[in-house]
């Protein structure tokens, strides 16, 4: 009777000690509804606004005529065109990122440093130069212009050169979400795994990957979303021939330029609905990649399983007669 009062008024105490906390904001309340109507205007203006604007030129001429708009042939090419360049260059990103961070987060290697530097590498160059860079590289005048140009292969303004430029632009997002992940979650489970005798393929199957399996689809969320928007690369190596090397961010240019403006929104609806669905998954990939990344901090390399001590017996504690 006396422990359970001891521990109500040790509760007590601590909910008032909790009550008398100072608040860390010190700012008044004025302050603080001012800093968040600042925020919600500046969202509004640059986010919102915008976001219906392309919705409302897409559908002003009717919705008849903004379907007609995407049933164009040259709308259809250029629809065709992004989802087959993302359709390659997401799972390569995906094979390139998953296989970089478990090199980086789990092995000791020369080079590891050098290595996540060049990950970063297309955060840093702009993607016009790293366009012009595989224009050096495969264009008629090119290092290997002569080679290709002789064996009957056109990579520059052809699919194979789209491709290539958004490869590079989008490989750091998948490996750059898995990395600081799978090093938060350390080695413990794999080298257990190894003890009791799993293979590399099996650690990495049944360990590794589910461990990740949020983080790996928050990459390549990303990794799809800047696919199918790059603007800056494609533009260099595709030569913006209309209906066979025009993306949907280019066919959206020539269309504006054109001044067919309700066509060039109506396309630029679809990459907008896309950008809505993308931000919806990445909310929810967040959301358990956060989690997941709390468990990981939370648990101490040496923990293991807690075994509940065995309860005394009554028999044991009897006297003996």
């Amino acid at each position: 009777m006396s422990d359970s009062v001891t521990t109500v008024s040790r509760n007590t105490r601590g909910a008032q000690t909790a009550s008398r906390r100072p608040d860390p904001v010190t700012e008044s309340r004025v302050v603080r509804w001012l800093l968040v109507g600042i925020a919600l205007l500046f969202l509004a203006l640059f986010l919102v606004v915008p976001l219906v604007a392309v919705f409302y030129q897409a559908l002003s001429k009717g919705i008849g005529f903004y379907f007609e708009s995407l049933a164009d042939p040259d709308a259809l090419s250029a629809i065709k065109l992004t989802v087959i360049t993302a359709a390659i260059a997401v799972p390569l990103n995906l094979v390139f990122g998953l296989a970089a961070s478990w090199c980086i987060a789990k092995f000791e290697f020369r080079g590891k440093a050098l290595l996540t530097t060049l990950i970063d590498l297309p955060f840093s160059v702009s993607p016009v130069i790293s366009g012009l860079i595989y224009v050096l590289m495969f264009g008629a005048q090119g290092w290997f212009g002569p080679w290709l140009e002789a064996h009957n292969v056109q990579i520059i303004f052809a699919v194979p050169g789209i491709v290539l430029a958004t490869i590079f632009v989008t490989f750091p997002f998948v490996a750059r979400e898995l990395i600081p992940l799978m090093q938060a979650q350390g080695n413990d489970e794999e080298e257990a795994a190894h003890v009791l005798g799993a293979s590399g393929w099996q650690i990495f199957r049944r360990v590794t990957l589910p461990n990740v399996r949020w983080g790996l689809l928050y990459g390549v969320i990303l990794c799809n979303a800047r696919a199918m928007g790059e603007f800056g690369a494609v533009s260099v190596v595709s030569g913006h021939i209309r209906g066979q090397t025009d993306t949907m961010p280019l066919h959206v240019e020539i269309l504006y330029n054109e001044y067919n403006f309700s066509a060039a929104f109506a396309v630029a609806s679809v990459l907008a609905l896309l950008a809505l669905v993308t931000l919806a998954l990445k909310l929810l990939a967040e959301r358990h990649l956060s989690a997941e990344q709390a468990d990981a901090r939370a648990v101490p390399a040496h923990a293991g399983p807690v075994t509940p001590s065995p309860a005394p017996s009554h028999a044991a504690s009897r006297p003996v007669q």
